[in-house]
């Protein structure tokens, strides 16, 4: 058994998402009686988009890293639990035996949910975020030594995770103008609670009349508004801050102005992209549609909103990245989340690596507020502050199961912690009552859980109906320019 699952593991390492996905694509393609020529080039422009926002991320991934970290030496504060990525807790997952069975089961899993109803997400089209649960399942196994209580608790994050993607496909899919797609990475997808929960705060304080999105901003500001002149001032504005005690020097300007161009060509060109991972998609949502025609027995489509078999299939989140109030959004929350972590009292986190990946943490509450920057900058502050709260608790475990499971950890540092992985406060909450081999505290997991689905599959076109008003009450929407909903 403990064969098959590495030689499993070694098996999608050797290929690659680049050739999996796309493999994946054309399967689902042809099982939807997709023609063989679409099939094929749906599967090559999912494989082209995952290259392009591969090397895009990855060339941009050090440069960030390197102006985060000056901007934290500069502040001259140093914090016990250091964030150093993702990866390393995505190659200890791998090298648990709950991790490993997980990958193989839990995908097998992710399609009988589907098959059966229970979910209306297609996750297998996105396997290769399933290390969000596995970490937290090897984690959990490293804490408690209990195989199947720690496999339980990956399977019922994948259940949530699901749920909460579920919740929020039609507004993600409306905004990001992918029909019939979502993403439901479970170390992002929980943005859903504070962007859902929040809303009534932000609007009793006005946040929603506040008129600050991308559309805006280049109305306002002509050609400065622009996605490609917004990076480049976003990123001489970051530079500079990362720059703060040199400035006086020809070679920090060299770097600032580096940035701002380097920042600039990343929101001008991933979108690009971003359209030709959509063409995957796009053959596929048509034939969605047909299907949807031929059940109602009309010739048009049925209101996607009360279709209740309106499926999604799941996407990599690096669709959403480059999206104009997404990369500003996580960009501005860079410098202050850095500065909250000296601020906040308590505090023992210090988010380093995995800031750059804010873009991809606030995609659900960018698709809920229908692209308000202010309301998105207001839930990350709010969420990932208690994430820092969470990183810090758990940051022993955390550093244990690594040094275990194999993964390398920088020389100097005695806790580390992913802020992309850790900083969740529902999937803490979650981990903490599993942990605890509590049976009230996991069975009040469950329940809250098993009321959610009911209450989705019963209301889903209710839930949905009012995450487009909530969505539409923010200034600046379509919505509220022409006086309809769209």
């Amino acid at each position: 058994m403990l064969f098959l699952l590495e030689f499993v593991n070694h098996f999608f390492n050797a290929f690659g998402a680049t050739v999996v996905v796309p493999i994946m694509i054309f399967i689902i393609a042809l099982c939807l009686r997709v023609p063989l020529k679409t099939a094929v080039r749906s599967g090559l422009y999912a494989g082209v988009g995952l290259t392009g926002f591969s090397w895009i991320i990855s060339e941009f991934t050090p440069v960030v890293t390197k102006i985060i970290r000056q901007m934290v030496n500069n502040s001259g504060i140093h914090l016990p639990v250091v964030d150093i990525g993702w990866q390393a807790g995505s190659l200890a997952s791998f090298g648990s035996s709950v991790g490993l069975t997980f990958f193989v089961f839990g995908l097998l899993a992710e399609f009988l949910l589907f098959a059966v109803g229970i979910t209306k997400v297609f996750m297998p089209s996105n396997l290769w975020n399933n290390f969000g649960f596995m970490i937290w399942g090897t984690v959990a196994y490293y804490v408690t030594k209990n195989y199947w209580l720690s496999l339980g608790l990956s399977f019922f994050m994948l259940l949530y995770s699901l749920l909460l993607a579920e919740i929020q496909a039609d507004s993600w899919s409306r905004y990001y103008k992918v029909n019939n797609a979502t993403v439901c990475a479970p170390h992002n997808i929980v943005q859903t609670v504070p962007a859902i929960i929040l809303d009534p705060l932000w609007n009793f304080l006005g946040l929603n009349k506040v008129n600050f999105t991308p559309r805006s901003l280049q109305q306002h500001l002509g050609i400065l508004g622009e996605p490609t002149a917004l990076g480049a001032i976003l990123g001489l504005i970051i530079g500079i801050l990362g720059n703060l005690t040199r400035l006086g020097s020809y070679h920090a300007w060299g770097q600032i102005l580096q940035f701002a161009v380097q920042l600039s060509a990343v929101m001008t060109i991933f979108p690009l992209v971003t359209n030709v991972f959509a063409k995957a998609f796009t053959p596929l949502a048509k034939n969605i549609d047909q299907r949807r025609r031929q059940a109602a027995g009309d010739t048009a489509a049925p209101d996607p909103i009360n279709d209740r078999k309106r499926w999604f299939l799941a996407v990599d989140d690096g669709v959403g990245y480059g999206e104009s109030a997404t990369i500003i959004s996580g960009m501005i929350l860079i410098p202050i989340m850095v500065a909250l972590a000296f601020i906040l009292p308590g505090n023992r986190t210090l988010p380093v690596v995995d800031l750059i990946s804010l873009p991809f943490m606030v995609e659900s509450i960018v698709a809920l507020t229908n692209g308000n920057i202010l309301k998105v900058i207001a839930n990350g502050i709010v969420w990932f502050s208690i994430g820092l709260y969470c990183s810090s608790w758990s940051a022993a475990m955390y550093t244990g199961a690594l040094q275990h499971y194999g993964a390398v950890i920088p020389a100097g540092i005695v806790l580390v912690t992913s802020f992309n992985l850790m900083a969740r406060p529902l999937n803490a909450l979650v981990f903490a009552a599993f942990i605890s081999q509590n049976p009230f505290l996991i069975g009040s997991c469950i329940v809250v859980y098993l009321v959610l689905l009911v209450a989705l599959r019963r209301y889903r076109p209710q839930i949905w109906h009012y995450l487009r008003r909530m969505a539409d009450a923010n200034v600046g929407t379509v919505a509220v320019r022409n006086g309809h909903h769209d």
